[in-house]
């Protein structure tokens, strides 16, 4: 499951890529060769950083940071409103997820005295309530639904007895791998010497920090990287029993005969997974006119005869959940249904539970905005390409930063990491801008979906706009050797393209380990690689990589490869 969502203010937990490019700095990166992207760093699954790596990084601090370390926050400045004069951190972060935790480890290999407040628990939503047990319980089941599924095994010769699970087996399962990855995360900024407080923390003032009861610190920048909370739309009624959202359904404290989930975005698409693999049967309520808003339309549109037409799993479209009441005093779970165009009441369902999967919403409240004059928009911190914060006069707040959930760009927990690595490479003199449009997305259903890039509808709408032609290239998995051998032939390829220059403008992958196999297209898209340069490439065979190999050569680019002496130049 991503780490967050689009806020869905509609009741839908679509997810909707940016249009936005790079800003006016864009001619100077325009052979962006340093871009860095990172999810969970190699330290969060028990890589231990070596005591060289260690002795270097505290060497380098002591040696590049001119900058005062204060013995108190009582010399730091007089009243909120003034900078301080000296600085106890380079750098402070203020959350301590996935995206706080990245820009924490890259400040360190920069020779940055860094601090992490965290006034929750280390690793934030993708760790404890998010990317991490959804990817245990989405383990789960797509074991159990390949046992389930007599044909499947059959095609191989294999005969497997009923399969069953424990319930809490499964549930420890999820719960245990974020303990573990969340100690992980604990050590390897500790090992690196990244001081972790404790407490909320808020702006106080410029290069002013407060955590906890009455903690003042300062830092020459600081970051805020504050994630998201499920957003839940008004009239609906959460117990944390029978109407729940994603928080409580990671902890699958109970597997209900028939659940409603409201919302068909990936939060929800994937618990339909799982839900339906356990046994539940699925109501999916949707506010626009089709289920998987976002996605590419003709990728939703195989998606859904793969993914919810042959399973347990109804759906209403066009329609929002006006009202939700929990279940008690042994009546079920009451959602009353309203017209999304014409608002008028439409139907009225009863179920054992429902699950709010109507996206996230930013959390940015009482952290002291006021004091630096920033105005939260619809709850979203306003940044720039270079994600520093703007002020309710449009100007920049000087030494101060948010990536992540909290400011809305790209609501994924690994394009946190990004921002906040490269925020650390401008503050450490190396002006960096990230290019979005490089950033992939995947939802772990069984199949996979992952793209990255633009959708057909939007790269159309961008070519209209800018006079040029845009094609669209396709390619299957029932070609790939690979995926006949594992009997999963079912999936398909697609890149929209330039034909005149080779640009690749977005792809969609529908498939087994689609997560996987579009970072080669995420990265193309990042470095500038055109089509005719990246179709010489060579695919080892048989794997699902040559997916991608065919999808490259299938498109019809007029320009011609870039010869050695070409690239170097």
């Amino acid at each position: 499951m991503q780490s967050a969502m689009t806020l869905s203010f509609s009741q839908t937990s679509s997810f909707t890529r940016p249009n936005h490019v790079l800003g006016s700095t864009a001619s100077v990166f325009s052979t962006p060769k340093n871009l860095r992207f990172c999810g969970l760093r190699r330290e969060a699954f028990g890589f231990s950083p070596s005591n060289q790596l260690s002795f270097r990084s505290n060497q380098i601090r002591t040696q590049s940071s001119g900058l005062q370390v204060s013995a108190s926050a009582s010399s730091n400045g007089n009243g909120n409103g003034a900078p301080p004069k000296s600085f106890d951190y380079d750098l402070i972060i203020i959350g301590a997820g996935v995206g706080g935790h990245g820009a924490a480890l890259h400040a360190v290999e920069k020779g940055l005295k860094t601090a992490i407040i965290e006034g929750d628990v280390v690793g934030g939503t993708c760790v404890n309530r998010g990317c991490v047990p959804s990817k245990a319980l989405l383990a789960v089941s797509g074991r159990m639904r390949e046992l389930q599924n007599e044909h499947h095994m059959k095609s191989f010769g294999l005969q497997v007895s009923a399969a069953g699970y424990d319930r809490q087996g499964v549930a420890d399962h999820a719960n245990n791998l974020a303990t573990k990855i969340r100690n992980n995360l604990t050590n390897s900024m500790k090992a690196l010497g990244v001081d972790i407080l404790t407490g909320f923390g808020s702006v106080l003032g410029p290069q002013k920090v407060k955590y906890g009861k009455d903690n003042i610190i300062t830092a020459k920048n600081i970051i805020i990287a504050t994630g998201s909370v499920p957003f839940v739309p008004k009239g609906i009624e959460v117990d944390g029993k029978t109407v729940i959202t994603s928080d409580h359904a990671l902890k699958l404290e109970s597997v209900p005969d028939w659940i409603a989930i409201v919302g068909s975005g990936y939060i929800g698409l994937e618990f339909s997974d799982v839900y339906t693999a356990l046994g539940s049967e699925v109501t999916f309520i949707e506010a626009l006119d089709q289920l998987m808003p976002g996605f590419d339309p003709e990728i939703s549109k195989l998606a859904q005869r793969v993914l919810i037409n042959p399973r347990k799993i109804d759906y209403h479209t066009g329609v929002f959940a006006s009202k939700i009441t929990p279940a008690k005093d042994g009546k079920p779970v009451l959602i009353e249904l309203t017209d999304a165009k014409t608002k008028e009441p439409k139907d009225t369902l009863e179920v054992d539970a429902a699950l709010i999967a109507t996206g996230r919403a930013p959390f940015t409240n009482g952290l002291g905005l006021e004091n630096v004059n920033v105005v939260t928009q619809r709850g979203f911190i306003p940044v720039d390409e270079r994600m520093r914060v703007i002020d309710g006069n449009g100007t920049l707040v000087p030494n101060l930063y948010c990536i992540g959930d909290a400011n809305g760009k790209l609501m994924l927990a690994h394009a946190a990491s990004a921002q906040g690595i490269s925020v650390v490479e401008q503050v450490s003199g190396r002006d960096h801008v990230l290019n979005h449009l490089s950033i992939p997305a995947a939802c772990f259903t069984h199949p996979e979906i992952s793209m990255v890039g633009l959708t057909e509808p939007q790269a159309k709408e961008k070519g209209e706009k800018e006079g040029f032609k845009v094609s669209v290239a396709k390619t299957s998995f029932k070609a790939n050797t690979k995926a006949l051998a594992e009997n999963e032939g079912e999936g398909i390829a697609k890149m929209i393209y330039r034909p005149d220059n080779g640009e690749i403008l977005g792809v969609h992958i529908f498939g087994l380990h689609a997560a996987d196999l579009i970072h080669e297209a995420s990265n193309a898209i990042a470095l500038g690689t055109r089509i005719q340069d990246i179709k010489l490439a060579v695919h080892a065979h048989p794997t699902l990589s040559e997916v991608l190999d065919e999808l490259f050569k299938a498109a019809k680019v007029e320009g011609h490869a870039s010869t050695g002496q070409e690239m170097q130049r």
